[in-house]
Order: C-alpha cells, then sequence, then structure tokens
C-alpha cells in the first residue's frame, strides 16, 4: 500500500506471526518486534505507515512507548491492542493520541478499519508537513520589510494602514505586495494568506 508499513510490536511470538499473516493476507505489509526497546533500536524517522502495539509488555509497555515516540517527534499513528480490557489504559492512549484501542482477539474488519485510517491520518500528517516546510522556505526568503508587510496584510490591513503605520507610501507597499507574492509564489493574496497559515499550522 504506497510503501506503507504496519509495524507490529507485541512481546508474544505466537501472536506477532498470526498478526503478519494475517496483515499480508490483507494487504498489509509488516515488520515486527519482539519488544517496544528492539523497536526504538531500529526505527528511523523517515519510516511510513502506523504502529500496531500491545500495551502490555515486558520491559517498557505500550503507553510508555507511545510517550517517548512523541517525545521524539514521531509522526506514525498508533492503534493499540490488547488482551485485557482496561478502560483507564484505553483512555490514556486515545487521550495522547492513538487512532484505536482493540481487545484481543482481534475481529479482523475493527483491526482492517483501524489501520486504514491510522494510515490515512498518517499521510494527511505528512502532506501537512511537507506543506509547513516548503511555505517556511518561502517564507524565509522574504526581507524584513516584507515579512512586516505580510505580516499587517495577512492581519487585514489596507495599503494606506500599512503605509502609515510603516512611514512609506501606498506605491513602495504594492513594491513590497508584489514581491511577496512572487517569492511565495502565490497568485492572489486570498492565496498568499493561506500559504501564510500553511507554515504557521501545526497540523
Amino acid at each position: 500500500m504506497d510503501n506503507l508499513l504496519v509495524y507490529i510490536v507485541d512481546d508474544d511470538a505466537a501472536v506477532r506471526d498470526s498478526l503478519s499473516l494475517l496483515l499480508r493476507l490483507k494487504g498489509f505489509e509488516n515488520r515486527v518486534f519482539a519488544s517496544a526497546e528492539d523497536f526504538l533500536a531500529q526505527s528511523s524517522s523517515d519510516w511510513r505507515g502506523c504502529l500496531l502495539l500491545d500495551i502490555r509488555m515486558a520491559g517498557m509497555d505500550g503507553l510508555a512507548l507511545q510517550r517517548e515516540l512523541a517525545q521524539r517527534g514521531s509522526a506514525l499513528p498508533i492503534v493499540f491492542i490488547t488482551a485485557h480490557g482496561d478502560a483507564a489504559k484505553a483512555r490514556a492512549a486515545l487521550k495522547a493520541g492513538a487512532v484505536d484501542f482493540l481487545e484481543k482477539p482481534l475481529d479482523d474488519q475493527a483491526l482492517v478499519a483501524a489501520l486504514s485510517e491510522a494510515f490515512d491520518l498518517e499521510a494527511r500528517t505528512r502532506s501537512a508537513s511537507q506543506v509547513r516546510e516548503i511555505m517556511g522556505a518561502r517564507l524565509a526568503r522574504l526581507t524584513g520589510r516584507e515579512r512586516q508587510v505580510l505580516e499587517m496584510v495577512v492581519e487585514g490591513r489596507h495599503n494606506r494602514e500599512i503605509a502609515v503605520q510603516l512611514e512609506i507610501s501606498p506605491r513602495t507597499v504594492e513594491v513590497y505586495k508584489a514581491r511577496m507574492m512572487e517569492k511565495m509564489q502565490a497568485r492572489t493574496l486570498p492565496d498568499l494568506i493561506r500559504s501564510v497559515l500553511a507554515a504557521q499550522s501545526k497540523a
């Protein structure tokens, strides 16, 4: 599925093997890890897909791994699985951003639905991140004065207001606007404003 992988982390070898086989039959390529520590030791920031994570494991448990990945800025969505119905842990996992919390034995349809949702989330997050990087690079090309004018444009100020504030002529404001739009590759002022909002977005 577009080079997306499901990274299975479970300390039960039989569960890992059965999940890996099931997911391959459902069309999900995957990799398996026997512990949270093994996953952390091998993981890379450029991995794409999602994490299928057992919540109770020897050593670092699933919630601890979720916290560690968040601290590292990981964008991998997480689907938790557990053999023990634990409402408190489920709430903690979901509150911290998990896509879903599934109980073993897993329902195939629920599992596929959760993983598909996780893949969709990962794609949206990665796309938004790429947009922020592109727009951030364009913003970095602006001069200090162009940045000042841009901020006022985004605030909705008119040319005469900007001119008075910066003690320049309205015509000079127009010149700065034209340069900004060229550097930001925006065709219209709404395009320009959307570009700035995209660069500042956190999601």
